[in-house]
């Protein structure tokens, strides 16, 4: 969900104060000219690739050498959260070595408590955290050695769910949205799907008794697959409940939630962000898309995909969202829309041209 995103309006002013330093008002003049540099630097190198190569390319040009990778192109604020849930998509994508390299600088700022933070604040997050552990069960069967911080960061995650099966954070200053309510918890199911293959791996029951317990809690909600006409359901968090569901084997729920999301997509492959708005957000259509490609939805998943291809910048990067009236993040390229996009080409049959 990325709390890293506080959504904005059009004007550019933040949803809350604390996004404020996060959005890149505190980057000097220098800085900024840099990046324009480094901007019109990569929209050459990458002029002639593929959609998906150039994705790829935006990943890898906005890692923070022997860091993580930035929260969006206007600033060098890294995000463990997004780092964490790219490691995969880089595995699959033949970029294995960074891949790597990003999963040990993840073990090397491990809180002791096992937990991951946002990049404002040096508060963990069960969310993030989960998104960190399918970057180490990833790289897992080729870095042993990362064993213990796993099993660290799963046990923090099991903690954090409550004997209702309720996922709870420290915190949840950073779920602001600019119309005054808050991310959905909704998306929390998105925790679940790396602690249940982690529980198999490792041999925990703990955490795949957590799962179940968690997915009856979020199954007892009347509203769960509802997508509603609300900034704080997006479809960007629409995405990652339906995709979480997908994975945990609840298919049928997910087909309920995606339907809706098909009912209101434009004859050219566009997802409204939520109903009742025109504007798009480019990380809810990837994954809603790649929900689709999951459960054999193959139709409507091309066509957002190829929608996508025709709003994807020179630089290869997305912005959160296009359209007017836009609200999330419409003039940041931010790293978990090409985290998406490539995970939505890699599963319809795309393939990277490495170099």
């Amino acid at each position: 969900m990325n709390r890293d995103c506080f959504p904005r309006l059009r004007g550019g002013r933040p949803a809350a104060l604390l996004a404020m330093t996060y959005m890149g008002d505190d980057v000097t003049a220098w800085t900024r000219l840099r990046k324009q540099a480094n901007r019109a630097r990569l929209i050459m190198k990458v002029r002639g690739k593929s959609p998906l190569d150039k994705a790829i390319e935006w990943v890898k040009s906005h890692r923070v050498p022997d860091s993580g990778i930035v929260v969006h192109h206007r600033t060098d604020r890294v995000t463990q959260e997004v780092t964490g849930y790219l490691i995969p998509t880089l595995y699959n994508a033949g970029e294995r070595q960074l891949a790597y390299d990003l999963a040990r600088w993840e073990a090397s700022v491990q809180r002791a408590d096992g937990g991951f933070v946002c990049p404002t604040a040096d508060v963990p997050y069960t969310f993030d955290t989960a998104q960190v552990m399918r970057g180490f069960l990833a790289v897992l069967d080729d870095l042993p050695e990362l064993e213990g911080n796993l099993r660290r960061a799963c046990d923090y995650v099991e903690s954090h769910i409550g004997p209702d099966g309720e996922v709870r954070h420290d915190s949840y200053e950073t779920w602001q949205v600019s119309d005054g309510g808050s991310f959905s918890p909704y998306c929390n199911l998105y925790v679940l799907p790396p602690l249940l293959e982690a529980g198999r791996r490792l041999s925990q029951p703990q955490y795949t008794e957590a799962v179940e317990r968690s997915v009856a809690y979020f199954k007892c909600k009347p509203d769960l697959v509802t997508f509603k006409s609300e900034l704080g359901s997006l479809s960007h968090i629409f995405g990652y409940l339906l995709e979480a569901l997908v994975d945990l084997g609840e298919i049928g729920l997910a087909r309920k939630g995606l339907d809706q999301a098909a009912a209101v997509q434009k004859s050219d492959g566009a997802i409204p962000a939520y109903p009742g708005v025109d504007w798009v957000c480019s990380t809810g259509m990837a994954q809603l898309a790649v929900a689709w490609w999951k459960i054999g939805e193959k139709e409507p998943a091309i066509r957002a995909r190829k929608y996508l291809e025709t709003i994807q910048n020179l630089s290869g990067g997305f912005y959160g969202s296009y359209g007017e009236g836009s609200q999330y993040l419409p003039n940041e390229e931010i790293s978990w829309a090409a985290k998406y996009f490539i995970d939505l080409c890699l599963l319809t049959g795309e393939k990277p041209c490495l170099t």
